[in-house]
């Protein structure tokens, strides 16, 4: 069995399973372990991970998996009974080397997404298989008490974006313009959406997530009402594989704003772009500023969060270097 030292959930040292806050937030206070007995890489073709697999209707490449608490354990959900969780093992392309590093890395960008930079995300953690190897886990949102609590819209259903309409990469095409767009159009009290969407784009371009295309960012409604959903889906992409673009959307951030000196000559966005962005999209100065501030250098508790989380010592080096080059790049303009 897996040695454990640090929360599996918040990361926190000193602990040999889920800490409390972490049994609260993610567990609704039931105490769970970390351990599942599931080896999705001896077991993907067995046909209850088949069915689970097939039933999940969260879109995205990589694997998802209905799971549910059941006696202080978590396992997988059966056909017809509502999940309240997902379960994400490492992806099942044997191509990508790097691709057992998946779960803890997008398990660490989400955590610091939370716990350094205030970005309100999915709650979430990890788990370990039968082999030891990190599962991500992430509560489901749109589920309460059991029960579907609230529905849920990606930004490519909201701005009408199919594969049939355009291509298989229809996700990656258009700019985060338009996802602000639709927010102040659809939400009334739009603007602290706004600014938790502005600094969910700068934190994808600053932890180098290549993958923040139309349906990792999504609206839900409850009763009447429209927010925007919480993070999720945030991973380092680049320490596995580069697209060759700093930003998930290849119109980037808007076709109306001029681009700054720094990003015409060299093609990576700088502080200035942003700041033109934040005005294009309606987000004041100040307000802009405040959050722009926060990513001028890099946070302590970043670095340890890095140290503490279930990355080999490889992918923490190589994770460290790509948001220290990503921080140059933004301090230039």
């Amino acid at each position: 069995m897996k040695a454990i030292n640090v929360c599996p959930a918040t990361l926190k040292p000193g602990y040999s399973g889920y800490s409390p806050r972490a049994v609260k937030l993610l567990f609704d206070g039931v105490a769970v372990s970390p351990f599942i007995d599931i080896d999705f890489e001896k077991d993907r073709d067995q046909q209850q991970t088949k069915d689970n697999m097939n039933n999940m209707s969260i879109s995205g490449a990589q694997e998802k998996f209905a799971a549910v608490i059941d006696n202080g354990k978590i396992r997988l959900s059966h056909e017809g009974e509502q999940a309240t969780y997902v379960l994400k093992p490492a992806p099942f392309n044997l191509s990508l080397s790097t691709r057992k590093q998946i779960p803890a890395n997008e398990h660490l960008t989400m955590q610091i997404a939370a716990q350094v930079y205030g970005i309100r995300t999915a709650v979430n953690g990890v788990c370990f298989s039968r082999n030891g190897q990190p599962v991500y886990i992430t509560k489901r949102f749109d589920v309460e008490g059991g029960k579907k609590n609230c529905l849920q819209e990606d930004f490519a259903a909201i701005l009408q974006m199919t594969e049939e309409g355009s291509d298989s990469n229809y996700k990656y095409h258009g700019n985060y313009a338009q996802i602000a767009d639709a927010i102040r159009k659809i939400i009334p009290a739009w603007m602290p959406q706004m600014e938790q969407f502005f600094r969910m784009v700068v934190f994808n371009y600053m932890f180098a997530n290549e993958d923040a295309h139309m349906k990792n960012f999504s609206l839900v409604k409850k009763g009447k009402e429209y927010f925007l959903a919480p993070a999720y889906d945030l991973i380092n992409t680049c320490v596995h594989i580069q697209s060759g673009s700093d930003l998930g959307l290849l119109d980037g951030l808007s076709p109306d704003i001029e681009k700054s000196d720094v990003y015409d000559k060299t093609g990576h966005p700088c502080r200035l772009d942003f700041e033109r962005f934040a005005e294009r999209i309606g987000l004041p100065k100040k307000r802009a500023d405040m959050v722009l501030d926060m990513f001028m250098e890099i946070q302590e508790e970043t670095y340890d969060l890095i140290n503490r989380s279930f990355l080999n010592d490889k992918m923490k080096r190589s994770y460290k270097r790509i948001i220290e080059e990503r921080k140059e790049r933004f301090i230039r303009g």
